[in-house]
């Protein structure tokens, strides 16, 4: 399996090599150059794995310059009870994520019994060992340039603190997170971890790691990597819980399933058609946005119009204009069209648009085509959900979850399963649980104190010299 760019002029590399790299040096993101599939036969085989064997045969698909034994053993390493431990209400831990009803036809992914209480941590605490088994391999190093609206950053820390040959450096937007969130991050002291708060939005966070990885001698330098949702191996680590939350809930392989997924970088709704792609019977992947609503419109209309500012919301995960992974879903549109898509991105860069719909109808016809659906929430409905989720199903959902439960309660057609992916658990978001419900969210155990500990952050503005120098003298 070789892995490409979507803008076309990268050399092919193997999974080991783009695993080390993030961006391609074009500026693209990597896809791998054909599909794999996954046959019925082998879903109904994987339907009885647990899920660290069940994420090593669909990793084994993708990272086939790794031998399949030691997947395997990475996997085992990453998901265990004991690492995602916080499952709820009596559910057996050892499923990792389990899939629990809430009524007919609609079912919840329970994401966030990880580390970090967030579905961040599924991705992430596979990449951990995968990088760490790489870089021991291959003798190198590495510094982790990343960019977080929340829930990524942590995820990748408590992943990664204290990694012998890993440094990580975080970008998050200042002010723009929950209290629980930041101290989730900026308690993390250990000498390898570094956080960045940067004086603007998560667009400008992602914006400086882009420029800082298109800086080839600077990236050389500090061996740069990445490990937010422009990491292909992120994409495809979360396509495994797609999978397990399919075998999960229908009867029958073959019986078809669609998933609403709260989406601000577009990642893991890349991850949900990644598996579609592979054959799983998935019907439709619903994007669902917060007031930041520039996926939902691109979908809806074919312009695709990222803002200057994101809009602060109560699902401030979300709070994205520029969706790096929506580049993939117009590669995949495009055919694989890296020149084309070359095109699309330098004109989004000049003129701060693309019209799919007036200047790509063919890729605007088949980005239709791959089964996207798409909502878009204000802060009253996440209100309204998080109350609605508690008197009906007696459950706490988060705000950002709330905006998931609301499109698909407003676009499930008739019969269709329905499969809500949570994002977080609702204790990391006290203040909107209490607005929407008048009492306190459960905080598990092991967390009651988090936002009294110590913490330590750098400050710095939207400047790309300043990151430099603080990555320059990162011990």
């Amino acid at each position: 399996m070789r892995y490409i760019s979507t803008r076309g002029q990268a050399a092919p590399a193997s999974f080991s090599e783009i695993l080390l790299e993030g961006l391609a040096s074009d500026g693209g993101l990597y896809m791998p150059e054909t599909w794999p599939t996954v046959t019925f036969d082998e879903l109904e085989a994987w339907k009885s794995l647990p899920y660290a064997d069940l994420a090593a045969k669909l990793l084994a698909k993708f990272a086939t310059d790794i031998p399949p034994e030691t997947l395997l053993m990475l996997t085992r390493a990453a998901y265990t009870p004991e690492v995602f431990q916080h499952a709820r209400n009596g559910e057996d831990a050892k499923k990792i994520f389990p899939v629990r009803q809430l009524e007919k036809g609609i079912f919840l992914l329970q994401l966030s019994n990880g580390p970090t209480l967030a579905f961040k941590d599924a991705a992430m605490q596979i990449l951990g060992q995968l990088l760490s088994w790489a870089l021991e391999k291959q003798n190198k190093t590495l510094t982790i340039l990343g960019a977080t609206s929340g829930d990524t950053g942590s995820a990748a820390i408590h992943a990664l603190r204290g990694k012998k040959r890993v440094k990580v450096a975080m970008l998050s937007p200042a002010g723009r997170m929950s209290d629980f969130q930041r101290a989730q991050m900026y308690s993390v002291l250990d000498a390898n971890v570094m956080n960045i708060a940067v004086k603007g939005m998560f667009d400008d966070c992602q914006d400086l790691v882009k420029t800082l990885n298109a800086d080839s001698s600077f990236k050389a330098k500090h061996h740069l990597g990445a490990v937010n949702s422009i990491n292909w191996a992120r994409v495809v680590a979360q396509t495994a819980y797609y999978i397990s939350a399919y075998l999960q809930t229908i009867k029958v392989i073959g019986d078809s399933v669609s998933f609403c997924v709260p989406s601000g970088n577009f990642g893991n709704a890349f991850a949900g058609l990644v598996a579609k792609f592979m054959g799983v019977p998935i019907d439709r992947i619903i994007v669902a946005t917060n007031e930041n609503d520039v996926l939902h419109r691109a979908l809806q209309t074919g312009r695709y119009t990222p803002t200057d500012v994101a809009q602060a919301t109560s699902s401030p995960s979300m709070d994205i204009t520029k969706a790096s992974n929506f580049e993939r879903a117009v590669f995949e549109a495009a055919d694989h069209d890296g020149k084309l898509v070359a095109e699309m991105w330098t004109r989004l860069a000049n003129e701060r648009k693309i019209d799919f719909a007036k200047d790509y109808p063919a890729v605007w016809g088949r980005l239709a085509s791959l089964g996207l659906s798409s909502s878009t929430s204000t802060h009253k409905d996440r209100l309204a959900k998080i109350k609605l989720a508690h008197e009906r199903w007696g459950i706490f959902i988060d705000p950002h979850t709330a905006d998931g439960v609301k499109g698909a309660l407003e676009l499930r057609e008739s019969e269709e399963t329905m499969i809500i992916l949570e994002t977080a658990q609702a204790g990391k978001f006290a203040p909107t649980i209490r607005e929407a419900l008048g009492i306190e969210p459960p905080i598990p155990k092991g967390f009651e104190n988090l936002t009294s500990l110590q913490q330590k952050v750098e400050t710095i503005k939207v400047d790309p010299e300043a990151l430099k120098a603080k990555i320059d003298n990162f011990a």
